[in-house]
Formats: structure tokens, sequence, C-alpha cells
């Protein structure tokens, strides 16, 4: 009975990771997966965000990224661009 539990949990955490997202130009609410959205970490706030395009009007949408959103990002397999300053 034990293997049964390792089993489903090994299972239960392969499953694909989807993401809650809304569109600000028609609004629509919608489920991405980890393939639809990328972040990008930059040296400030202002320059940490998540990027997607709706699947309803085709918008292209950027938002911020605090670091809780970061967090659930990386975690959920979201493709990350770290950008670079140069002094």
């Amino acid at each position: 009975m034990r293997e049964m539990s390792v089993m489903y949990g090994f299972a239960a955490s392969m499953a694909p990771v989807l993401f809650k997202a809304a569109c600000p130009d028609c609004r629509s609410r919608f489920e991405l997966s980890a393939s639809a959205l990328r972040l990008a970490i930059g040296a400030s706030r202002r320059t940490t965000f998540y990027s997607f395009t709706c699947p309803e009007c085709g918008s292209s949408v950027r938002k911020p990224a605090g670091e809780r959103i970061v967090e659930l990002l990386t975690g959920g397999g979201v493709r990350t661009l770290r950008l670079h300053t140069t002094v």
C-alpha cells in the first residue's frame, strides 16, 4: 500500500502547471501553460515582468512581476530571461 501512495505522489507531481491570467484589452480570463508565458527579470521592479499573448484577441500582454509572481512562475517552469545592465 505504501508503494501505491509513493507512485501516486510521483504521478501528481508530473501534471502540467496551468496559470490563471486575464487580458486587460478584451477582459477575457483563461489558463495558460508555462510554455505560453515568458518572464523577464531585470535589475528593478520596473524591469521585471511577465508576458503572454492573449488566446482570445491576440494582444501582447505585459504585466509587472513582484517577488512572489517570479517565484511561482519559475517554480512552474516558465522560461526566464535575465536582463543585464551595463555600467
